[in-house]
């Protein structure tokens, strides 16, 4: 199995710390040259940390953490920051002072128009006390006839210190040089190399400030159509693919504001990684969190809640609710998080079809049962069941976060998921299976008329997509396309992974 780089105790990591708006975030996406942090130009939008991998040319790389924007006094405490983060102040500096343990190099960023502000010095002495390699990053200097005039007054701090723009890209290759060098035998240098990536420059002027590029609202997709056929007559067995071929288990959080997903990913991971509060829309950014679980390498990616749209005001909640649903969308397995006390709501619902309709691997997880009392758990499972009807082959469980009740049972299901959504059978197989299922139950009168099917094949994987050859498709009803799914999941024994049945017209 290939290692998660983020997975390797080996891989060096730069955490970026700044007070808030100093462009953190914005220089974390143009380093891992992806736009995976939300940038907004209001302060405070960060609060939870959240890795990246820089990859070289010569075939090094490091993990670069971007954190929250942390606020201190002369005493190294916690004191009230921009709106956006008010409340949050001592979660964010906890969750910084983590990525100062875990860093081999500090970066500190400061904003270069703004000036030195006492902020900006608090957090210098903190850092100064962690006795670790420390890069002083003067940012939004734009170019280097300001260079000098910006940098002038942040010497005094007595760090080494280079100008950027992670805006505008000037100076950002240099940048990343300084943080090599700064940092211990980087795993796959190759001295010989010297440039980047090829047709990758870190010093392009780009957008980077604008989310909705990476961010576009995702819509419900239709069934799509096969990407090959298969011979008829072909003869080979089903297999189910083994769950891990091509590196960690990736499985998405997914649910509406409060739910409890960001403690289920600290109950999990054995870490108080998140930031959790009562406050709903705590989680902003989708962040990865890799962990080990009974030998599996996994990667949990808790993510915003998703409100309704009508009560989204602020562009900062649609960038984090759009970045939920594409996780979902990239995710292997979508762990869909419910608040057992609360009932299936009608945004719930939304959800459910969504991934339903998208023929998304998925798992519901009804949080909070700990909160339940023992003698309902049954008939409130019972319920959620019954509203679970039209799509059975949905897995639930009832699940506690702060109890851990069930949490060992998702990763094996997960697994189990994934490896039936690889599952792939030959045409000759299938068309024995075709000739029991018509033998059984022929399509119904339509018009006076019945449907031929005269062949099927499996068309794709992930999922498994069949499609049925038939003389006419007007003549298919719903009903008969639904009976075709249970009987192959029955009999090819898919019981939890989505499935598409196509049908074409014969020729």
């Amino acid at each position: 199995m290939t290692a998660h780089p983020l997975l390797s105790t080996d891989t060096p990591k730069v955490a970026l710390l700044g007070r808030p708006n100093v462009g953190k975030s914005t220089l974390f996406n143009r380093l891992i040259r992806s736009k995976r942090a939300i940038t907004h130009d209001l302060p405070g939008v960060t609060r939870d940390r959240m890795e990246g991998v820089v990859k070289r040319a010569s075939g090094a790389r490091f993990i670069i953490v971007d954190t929250g924007g942390v606020t201190l006094n002369a005493h190294a405490v916690a004191v009230e920051g921009p709106s956006l983060l008010r409340g949050f102040e001592r979660e964010i500096l906890e969750q910084a002072k983590a990525a100062v343990q875990e860093a081999d190099l500090l970066c500190l960023v400061v904003d270069g128009r703004a000036g030195l502000t006492p902020l900006d010095a608090h957090l210098a002495d903190f850092l100064r006390r962690a006795g670790k390699p420390l890069l002083l990053v003067v940012n939004k200097v734009d170019g280097p006839e300001k260079a000098d005039l910006l940098m002038a007054e942040f010497h005094g701090l007595g760090f080494d210190i280079i100008p950027c723009s992670a805006e505008h890209g000037f100076n950002v290759r240099e940048l990343l040089d300084r943080m090599a060098d700064a940092l211990p035998d980087l795993p796959g240098e190759d001295a010989d190399a010297t440039d980047d990536e090829p047709g990758e420059d870190l010093d392009k002027p780009a957008d980077w400030e604008n989310a909705t590029d990476d961010l576009e609202e995702v819509q419900p997709q239709g069934l799509a159509e096969p990407a090959e056929q298969a011979e008829p007559g072909r003869e080979s067995g089903g297999a189910m693919a083994p769950a891990e071929p091509d590196g960690p288990l990736r499985l998405a959080m997914l649910g509406r504001p409060n739910a409890g997903k960001s403690s289920l990913v600290n109950a999990l991971t054995r870490q108080q990684r998140m930031i959790v509060s009562e406050v709903p829309g705590t989680t902003r950014d989708s962040v990865d969190v890799p962990v080990e679980i009974d030998g599996v390498d996994c990667v949990f990616v808790d993510s915003a809640g998703v409100r309704r749209r009508s009560k989204i005001t602020n562009t900062v909640e649609r960038f984090s609710v759009n970045s939920a649903l594409k996780t979902s969308s990239k995710a292997q397995v979508t762990l869909l998080v419910l608040d057992g006390q609360e009932g299936l709501t009608q945004q719930d619902k939304r959800l459910l079809e969504l991934l339903d309709g998208r023929k998304i691997p998925f798992i519901v997880l009804v949080n909070k049962c700990d909160l339940m009392k023992p003698q309902d758990i049954k008939d409130i499972e019972r319920t959620y069941r019954q509203e679970l009807a039209y799509c059975q082959h949905i897995p639930l469980l009832m699940v506690s976060a702060a109890s851990k009740q069930n949490l060992r049972k998702i990763i094996p299901l997960a697994r189990s998921i994934l490896a039936e959504s690889r599952f792939r059978a030959g045409t000759g197989r299938l068309n024995r299976i075709l000739e029991e299922l018509l033998q059984k139950r022929l399509p119904p009168l339509v018009k006076q008329r019945r449907a031929k099917v005269y062949y099927m094949t499996q068309a794709e994987t992930s999922p498994p997509t069949f499609v049925f050859f038939v003389s006419d498709l007007e003549r298919i009803p719903d009903s008969y396309s639904r009976y075709l799914e249970r009987s192959l999941r029955k009999l090819l024994a898919l019981a939890h992974t989505p499935i598409r049945i196509n049908f074409r017209q014969a020729k």
